[in-house]
């Protein structure tokens, strides 16, 4: 049998199906080498995005428990700044009303004595007149507020004094501040 006899046209056919076979077989292969090296490549970038995702979780729960804290130490640097002003108000206003009722004591004491000692010098000593007669303390002088009234005046002028200087230091407590 000659080897041309093999090249009739199923030969041939035969020859051309297995060369193009062939030829698919050498690039399926190629493919398949790409697309194993291309599937590592998205493996490991799938990887390092877990990873950073991982991280940024990570990095927003540190940071939202450092506000958190931050948060807490303000919030009691605020309240601790307010007791303060609360304290020094209350003592001042104490101390201030405390002067105030001492100043009207000795001032009632002051216009007691003169009210008994209203006599003349070279006269004869003439006892004072009584409170009754002399006029209650209670009622007020010449255009003027009676003691007690005048001292509930002051008292009340005080807390007034008091309660500003209070609004205008909690005014100045700035919650967002850093502290100091």
């Amino acid at each position: 049998m000659s080897p041309l006899r093999l090249l009739n046209i199923q030969g041939i056919a035969g020859l051309a199906v297995s060369l193009a076979l062939g030829v698919l077989l050498a690039i399926q292969k190629g493919e398949t080498r790409h697309w194993r090296k291309e599937s590592g490549r998205f493996e490991q970038l799938y990887v390092q995005e877990q990873a950073a995702l991982a991280g940024t979780i990570a990095n927003y729960r540190a940071a939202a428990e450092q506000a958190r804290q931050s948060d807490a130490a303000n919030v009691e640097r605020v309240a601790a700044e307010q007791r303060q002003i609360n304290e020094r108000t209350t003592d001042d206003l104490q101390a201030r009303l405390a002067a105030a009722r001492s100043l009207a004591q000795r001032l009632r004491g002051q216009a007691a004595s003169a009210a008994a000692d209203s006599g003349g010098g070279a006269a004869a000593p003439v006892p004072g007149l009584s409170a009754a007669a002399g006029g209650s303390h209670e009622t007020p002088g010449q255009d003027r507020l009676s003691h007690s009234d005048a001292l509930t005046a002051t008292e009340q002028s005080i807390q007034l004094d008091e309660l500003i200087k209070w609004v205008k230091a909690q005014a100045e407590v700035d919650p967002d501040d850093e502290p100091k």
